[in-house]
């Protein structure tokens, strides 16, 4: 039994702090993500679920401190009984969130372990399933587990871990994930991640004198085989890893294509109610610098009144093109944010807190 222990204490912790920091790398999408639930929830269970929007980040950024700190919290034994009633109860939520995501279909990806390892619903729902079980052994026999260290020293390590996971965390935010997960990361291509990696493989399933025969060639009856069904063994490579990128001019144009012509810096422009503009008027002298030396395309989500009010107000230069808001927050955590390319290849991204200068860029190309 103490083996299932020490098993239980040491998956339940790796996993808890693996899948902490893979979120505190990227906070805003965990916020995203968190978006999603309180929206779905909104129209499913109330719309008082709306309130939680606003606050979405914060709740985010606590959530990971808890994950990563709960994990820290099995390895050195700290406060087991309180640390697994946490542990229960969040567990708990975590598998009717992901069951009831699976079951009606409504967050295609929890983002349990954020762009890193992207899971299915019920893949997310079988993996608490199983955290839920080990959790549930860690629960009842809590007792077994002695302090490993003075409580000074636990309540020390456990409060440096947060302390340590918020300014992580708050770096994160202010400026880009340290490692950038998303198809959109520096050195891809654009036009290449929108195409599939495989053409699909279809196996075949046949019966022949009783017994089931797979094959990915198409077997003749006149060879004794009896069709039964087929499936595609490919599937996680028949899907592009972007898919709803297009780029479209205020006159409904389509200038997808244009956009991997040359060399040109995108700012991206996601929203109003989020947008800081504290340094729109740098990004706007950055904008006329680069006249005629780099083309300066504008992606918005915005309305396009909207757009016109703001660039006015700033004299933002450029042209300006409308992309879906879900593809810009998976193109830059930063509104507005920058990206430099050249045919499609990503060769640079910038938040706007990390405004770079001519020179900067040109180092670049």
């Amino acid at each position: 039994m103490r083996i299932i222990d020490q098993f239980a204490r040491f998956v339940v912790a790796a996993l808890f702090i693996f899948s902490g920091l893979v979120k505190l790398n990227d906070p805003i999408g965990t916020k995203i993500k968190m978006e999603e639930y309180f929206e779905v929830f909104s129209v499913d269970f109330g719309s008082f679920f709306e309130l939680f929007v606003p606050f979405a980040l914060p709740i985010a950024v606590i959530l990971i401190i808890v994950e990563i700190s709960l994990g820290v919290a099995l390895l050195i034994h700290w406060r087991m009984k309180l640390s697994t009633w946490i542990l229960l109860l969040l567990i708990l939520f975590f598998t009717f969130l992901t069951f009831y995501s699976a079951y009606f279909n409504k967050v295609t990806d929890c983002g349990c372990f954020g762009d890193a390892i992207p899971l299915t619903p019920w893949e997310s729902f079988t993996k608490d399933v199983i955290l839920l079980v080990l959790v549930a052994h860690l629960f009842w026999y809590r007792k077994r587990f002695s302090p490993v260290l003075k409580p000074k020293t636990g309540n020390a390590i456990i409060l440096g871990t947060a302390i340590g996971s918020l300014i992580v965390g708050i770096y994160a935010i202010e400026h880009l994930p340290y490692i950038d997960f998303r198809p959109y990361k520096i050195g891809n291509s654009i036009p290449e991640k929108m195409l599939p990696e495989e053409q699909p493989v279809i196996e075949y399933i046949f019966e022949k004198d009783g017994e089931e025969v797979a094959s990915q060639e198409y077997l003749t009856e006149q060879e004794g085989y009896t069709y039964k069904n087929s499936r595609i063994i490919n599937e996680d490579k028949i899907i592009p890893k972007i898919q709803d990128y297009q780029v479209v001019s205020p006159n409904g144009e389509d200038f997808t294509q244009y956009s991997f012509q040359g060399l040109k810096m995108i700012v991206v422009f996601q929203d109003l109610k989020t947008l800081r503009d504290n340094d729109l008027p740098d990004l706007a002298k950055l904008i006329t610098e680069l006249d005629g030396k780099i083309e300066v395309l504008h992606f918005t989500s915005m309305p396009e009144t909207q757009f016109e009010v703001l660039r006015h107000e700033f004299q933002i230069m450029g042209d300006y093109f409308f992309v879906d808001g879900t593809v810009l927050k998976a193109m830059i955590r930063s509104n507005p944010g920058i990206i430099l390319i050249n045919d499609g290849f990503v060769l640079g991204k910038w938040h706007i807190n990390d405004l770079p200068d001519t020179g900067e860029l040109a180092s670049l190309l």
